[in-house]
């Protein structure tokens, strides 16, 4: 796959284009990224140095990956963090012509916003933006499960509210979300939960839940998810994929002891995901 990734990075540690373009190009998928921000750092440290890039300039340079006369060759276009509504504009003004050369390319779009314990943390008027403007135009959205309540406007108690929740989503545009980070009263104590939905039915991984929360998770786990399922055709395999490689990703930063994500340590697991844990159907 030819990937245009639009993204956040960092010099120090892995998030945004920093944690997805790794563990695309392992997959042997060639990427494109583009920067939104080129920080010293991830923000969870609390001080970081350097640039926020003007949506201007991002949109130049997307022009001239398209002067190149290649952007209508991308397979996908990937997304994470939008600051600004305006940025939100060039990502999908960049969709929208990807799509109009090939129309059988795919917009992926990781909606952060929030997460439990934290509530929003994305500047006011971004939710409702990605809700509304944004994830209707997207074909596959990576909510995690608080992100995911604010886009179907829904609690999500029991695995049956948070499927329907997801079904509220799916109604509004896109046709696959996999929703991260799944705790609900019919899982067994300490364990958490991915879930995939897309046409063909739903699935869900459920695997121990580690004591670790590292920024960028979300960042590779949509990264993947988008290059599994681009390349199996199956929500089922590309769930598996994705939450194998991802839990031995987690692991190793844990046995590391540290805040990064280990993906350099890992990416045997990346490359070649392990079948530790399976999917079941939901439906």
């Amino acid at each position: 796959m030819k990937i245009l990734s639009i993204q956040s990075s960092v010099a120090y540690g892995h998030v945004g284009n920093s944690a997805a373009v790794f563990p695309l190009q392992r997959l042997r998928h060639e990427v494109w990224p583009v920067l939104t921000v080129h920080f010293s750092n991830h923000t969870g440290y609390g001080a970081w140095r350097g640039p926020l890039l003007p949506p201007a300039d991002v949109a130049e340079v997307i022009a001239g990956i398209e002067d190149r006369g290649v952007l209508g060759t991308a397979d996908a276009v990937l997304s994470g963090y939008q600051g600004d509504p305006a940025m939100g504009e060039v990502i999908l003004d960049a969709v929208a012509r990807v799509k109009a050369a090939n129309p059988d390319a795919v917009y992926c779009c990781d909606p952060v916003m929030g997460d439990v314990g934290r509530g929003m943390f994305v500047r006011p008027g971004i939710p409702e933006y990605l809700r509304d403007t944004v994830v209707p135009r997207a074909d596959i959205v990576t909510p995690n499960q608080f992100e995911l309540e604010f886009l179907a406007g829904r609690s999500t108690d029991t695995l049956d509210d948070l499927l329907a929740a997801v079904d509220v989503v799916r109604d509004t545009g896109p046709r696959h979300v996999l929703v991260t980070s799944v705790l609900h009263g019919d899982l067994p104590a300490g364990s958490l939960e991915v879930v995939a939905v897309s046409d063909a039915g739903a699935w869900a991984v459920t695997t121990p839940l580690l004591p670790i929360t590292p920024n960028g998770g979300g960042d590779v786990t949509a990264a993947l998810y988008l290059a599994h399922l681009a390349t199996s055709g199956s929500p089922e395999t590309a769930l598996s994929r994705t939450t194998n490689s991802v839990y031995a990703i987690l692991e190793a930063t844990l046995a590391a002891g540290t805040r990064e994500l280990q993906l350099v340590a890992a990416q045997d697991a990346i490359a070649d995901p392990p079948t530790r844990f399976g999917a079941r159907r939901l439906r």
